[in-house]
């Protein structure tokens, strides 16, 4: 084994498929992220930066001093002092997955404030089936604790790597159209959050939401700009079990099947695979608590992975990239489709192995993962595939809703440009695909607005700014295609900065939102620039610099703006020809 991994060409030989099996039967437990905040003097002289290594726009965002609060007096006191000294703040969580810098507070004097400690359970309530947390409960940890005393949080995130107070600020959710939908903040009954406050009120205050109370609906999805959550009580349900099986059928119907589907599943969500013009439909309904089986979700893509391994696929994709090699690509796309398929996805029966569907099993069992996250520092022989202490994955996330009246529209435009350069988006597959999830309309003022389809894709990013991807301008175009024709909503803790031009028009309540930020924290001590920027309050949150649309800072309007040198160039869209995208082509 110490021979095979020495010798990394050996790697690029055995191909995609046997990589993946080397994931699917290393067991090893991994080393887990380490904290996205870093000082050079103890808690003094921070950087700020998300589990991906990687703003979008590559900064580095500093910080004074940290605070590790552990009680809500302790944070009370803590955001007075700082109230206090007209000091900026902003809140971190221990895992740091939103992809924009909703962390990055402004100005060398600026605090984070970790709720690494705000951890607790505080209370749970078994007769009203409520759980009180504080904000920096792990998903996992939530759900652990709710099925030990027999409860479930019914829709949830499906990687267990989130905070609570990070899913309520960025709105993050599950796939479902049942009850009140897939989105967690829309099973809050009550938050407590501190925010600044004047002398009379000693400078900072807490602010106890129920869920009669309208500015709830500001605090549930709040981009971290109106205080610090320091709990959190989510209404539950009992423990119950669900049935999935993964079907897959031709892609030729899904624009009129997409929306009907999630109505008839109460777990629904579809994996599309445009370049092979296959989906594979999630059928994922509950069933009686007696129905055998104990199933697990231990997902492939959240395993543990050694870290030579993931480094072998990155080689492989930056050697494909380099080389144009879309031949290669599809081959990849095409067997590590076919590989995850036929092992359930990582899925098995009974903790142990895959039989066959359907898969049954507890909520608590099913509905999230993570399994990279456990274990002890150990040098990093095994990690998460995208850790940036190893080479490993390195990808964009654009990340948006689109409403059902516009969803079969939306998929029928990409239908066309893989009809047009069918090798586009096998990049795409080897990522499994468009991850399709539902999503419910919110009381949230910047929750989601309309029943829909939340897109998700991933993609390979190169560790060079200025160096296109293969079939960049089919990316960029899905891109626009997706927020400007159909008008989709981004997902607040994903995405590249153009996703977010004009995006705070999109929200139906975004004045009442404003109105309570105003009345939480007037001097915007909670505030930064980019949030500023996303909140249509500042300029800027498009760059204006060589190479800037590779990186998705800005859409092209000259060719500069793309990479010239190596042959792409401003061009209009292939199919939607308002969009402006960085193609492969010959100089005009």
């Amino acid at each position: 084994m110490s021979k095979l991994y020495s010798d990394k060409t050996i790697f690029m030989k055995i191909g995609i498929s046997n990589i993946i099996l080397s994931i699917l039967i290393f067991t090893a437990e991994s080393s887990p992220p380490q904290d996205p905040i870093r000082c050079s003097n103890k808690t003094f002289n921070c950087t700020v930066i998300n589990t991906y290594g990687s703003f979008p726009d590559r900064t580095i965002c500093r910080a004074a001093e940290v605070v590790y609060p552990s009680t809500e007096a302790e944070l009370v006191s803590i955001v007075a002092n700082a109230a206090l000294l007209n000091r900026k703040m902003k809140v971190a969580t221990s895992t740091s997955h939103s992809i924009p810098k909703l962390a990055c507070p402004d100005g060398e004097n600026g605090l984070l404030i970790s709720t690494k400690n705000l951890d607790q359970t505080i209370n749970v309530a078994k007769s009203s089936m409520t759980m009180t947390v504080g904000s920096g409960m792990t998903l996992r940890e939530l759900i652990s604790k709710a099925a030990e005393v027999g409860l479930a949080l019914p829709y949830a995130p499906y990687w267990w790597g989130l905070t609570v107070g990070g899913m309520l600020g960025t709105g993050a959710h599950g796939s479902s159209l049942w009850g009140l939908g897939s989105a967690v903040h829309d099973y809050v009954v009550q938050l407590r959050i501190v925010t600044p406050a004047g002398p009379e009120e000693g400078y900072a205050k807490v602010r106890i939401l129920e869920s009669d109370n309208p500015e709830l609906n500001a605090a549930k999805v709040s981009l971290g700009v109106l205080g610090v959550i320091s709990q959190v009580t989510l209404k539950l349900q009992p423990m119950f079990k669900r049935s999935i099986t993964f079907m897959e059928k031709n892609d030729s119907s899904l624009g009129d099947q997409a929306s009907s589907f999630g109505y008839q599943h109460e777990f629904a969500d579809v994996s599309w695979h445009p370049s092979q013009k296959k989906v594979i439909y999630r059928v994922d309904d509950r069933v009686a608590t007696n129905a055998l089986g104990n199933g697990l979700n231990d997902f492939t893509g959240f395993r543990s992975t050694p870290s030579l391994v993931v480094a072998a696929v990155r080689s492989t994709e930056e050697i494909q990239e380099s080389t144009n090699d879309a031949n290669g690509i599809c081959l990849n796309a095409a067997t590590t489709i076919f590989t995850l398929k036929a092992t359930a996805y990582g899925y098995t029966n009974d903790g142990i192995i895959f039989k066959g569907y359907p898969i049954v099993g507890y909520q608590n069992r099913l509905q999230a993962s993570g399994s990279c996250l456990n274990g002890i520092q150990d040098a990093l022989i095994t990690a998460c595939p995208w850790d940036p202490r190893v080479k490993g994955l390195f990808f964009h996330q654009t990340t948006f809703s689109i409403g059902f009246s516009k969803v079969k529209g939306f998929i029928e435009d990409v239908q066309n440009l893989v009809n047009l350069v069918p090798k586009a988006l096998c990049g795409i597959d080897i990522y499994n695909g468009i991850l399709m999830r539902y999503v419910k309309a919110s009381s949230a003022h910047l929750g989601k607005q309309e029943d829909g389809i939340d897109f998700d894709i991933t993609y390979y990013r190169s560790k060079d700014p200025n160096k296109p991807r293969l079939y960049e301008d089919i990316l960029e175009e899905i891109e626009q295609i997706a927020m400007f024709k159909y008008g989709g909503l981004p997902h607040w803790g994903k995405n590249r900065n153009v996703a977010f031009l004009g995006a705070i028009k999109k929200y139906r309540n975004v004045t009442e939102f404003m109105k309570v930020k105003e009345n939480y924290d007037p001097n915007g001590l909670f505030s930064s620039e980019w949030t500023d920027q996303v909140l249509g309050l500042k300029n800027g949150i498009t760059i204006d610099k060589d190479g800037c649309a590779l990186e998705g800072l800005c859409i092209c309007s000259q060719d500069n703006h793309c990479a010239p040198r190596l042959g792409y160039f401003c061009r209009p869209g292939k199919i939607y020809k308002d969009a402006r995208v960085c193609t492969l082509s010959a100089k005009r």
